[in-house]
């Protein structure tokens, strides 16, 4: 007999289950087991006068979180909280727990960040910690979804490079058979080389990596990053109508599926730069035009728009030097645009230079040789399609979805300056 999951269960037949003892209530008489599986929660009885004395005392040596297999018949149950209850037939235990648990993820009391972290796999066994894992899968899921839909080739490009994407100081670097190579900060260079070669729509999902030392609740040195570019385009608005659809698509897909969210409706609010710095100073800020955006400014912008129906919006026409060298310049202004969503930026991204001969000025410019990239702006000599997009944060975009206060919840195993293991 193959085993069911909780959530398969029906009354009048008889079923095998698999997962981990919950909990055990003794009266005497009678036992209440709990399982827990992946599904949710299944209660087993074992009454003395109705089950055979050895499936009894079995049930009785349990212990929490020991792995199990029960078989039995289901019935009906005004006790059991999903309406019927297994009848054991037979009790196996597959492994035990040593106790006592390293990890209390019962929610009775606290645990450290660290100590979750270190005993992850345990940390998983909490449904509110495993919730944020199934809604990440779903997030990856509707992305690839909508992203087939909308007629784009999935790519994956080196994770081991050359040169830096944003060059700085953010860059793993490390030894490639006596070569000097880092760790991507992005797939920008490779992705913007896919169109010149005629795929005018790629899409890549994966792994990115910066050296940043933050101890925020938003920077973590190893991230998914959710890329897009596209030919053809004729400005940053074109950008902008496939990521706010993206968006869209995903928080659709999410409250059919039962998640609390509110829909932004589309097109997504656009405001310039120069907007954000007005109001912002108009709250007593001083931010000289050419700064950057702190957090905590961004926050209180989030506050602003927010009152004004806004959860997500656009951020347009930054200051050219606030923006990386392959983003196209229009003046002191660039074709570069942030998604904020809920107080945090997810995206960053615009239109392309695509003209070699502007290219390979701006790098220069930004202090960077061109020589070191030839492998890039070698694509840009033989005919380069106007183009643009962005790279998109995939573990902030679940972040913000559920609302939680730190990006390493969304993140399995954390990779910080001081996480290297497990």
């Amino acid at each position: 007999m193959d085993h069911m999951y909780s959530n398969q269960l029906r009354p009048k037949q008889r079923a095998k289950v698999k997962g981990w003892v919950d909990h055990v209530r003794d009266l005497g008489n009678i036992r209440f087991l709990t399982i827990r599986d992946r599904e949710g929660m299944i209660q087993v009885t074992a009454k003395k006068s109705d089950v055979p004395s050895e499936i009894f005392g079995m049930v009785s040596k349990l212990g929490k979180e020991d792995c199990v297999e029960i078989e039995g018949n289901v019935i009906k149950s005004k006790i059991a909280k999903i309406g019927f209850e297994i009848i054991p037939s037979s009790v196996k235990v597959l492994a035990g727990a040593e106790k006592p648990l390293p990890l209390d993820f019962s929610g009775k009391i606290e645990s450290g960040k660290d100590t979750r972290f270190d005993y992850r796999y345990l940390d998983l066994r909490n449904p509110e910690v495993k919730k944020i894992f199934l809604t990440r899968h779903k997030v990856m899921g509707l992305s690839h979804e909508f992203f087939r839909k909308e007629g784009f080739v999935e790519v994956h490009t080196p994770v081991i490079q050359a040169a830096g994407a944003e060059g700085g100081s953010t860059l793993f670097k490390f030894d490639f058979y006596g070569k000097e190579a880092f760790l991507r900060q992005s797939p920008q260079l490779y992705k913007q080389m896919m169109m010149a070669s005629g795929l005018d729509r790629v899409y890549e999902i994966g792994q990115a990596f910066r050296a940043e030392k933050f101890h925020t609740r938003r920077h973590i040195s190893e991230f998914m990053s959710l890329d897009f570019e596209i030919s053809w385009v004729d400005g940053e608005e074109d950008v902008m109508k496939v990521l706010e659809k993206l968006v869209v698509y995903v928080l659709k897909g999410l409250k059919k599926d039962g998640y609390d969210l509110r829909i932004p409706e589309l097109p997504l609010k656009r405001v310039t730069y120069d907007d954000v710095l007005k109001a912002l100073n108009k709250t007593g800020a001083k931010i000289e035009w050419g700064e950057d955006i702190e957090d905590a400014q961004e926050k209180k912008f989030a506050e602003i728009m927010q009152k004004k129906g806004h959860e997500a919006y656009f951020i347009t026409k930054f200051p050219s030097k606030l923006k990386p060298f392959y983003i196209m310049l229009d003046g002191e202004v660039s074709r570069g645009i942030d998604l904020d969503y809920r107080g945090l930026e997810l995206a960053s991204g615009g239109q392309r230079e695509h003209r070699f001969d502007v290219l390979t000025k701006v790098m220069k410019e930004k202090g960077l040789d061109p020589k070191d990239f030839t492998f890039y702006t070698d694509a840009f000599r033989w005919g380069m399609p106007p183009h643009g997009g962005i790279g998109f944060g995939v573990d902030r975009f679940v972040k913000q979805i559920l609302k939680l206060t730190d990006v390493q919840e969304t993140i399995l195993f954390p990779r910080t300056p001081e996480k290297l293991t497990p």
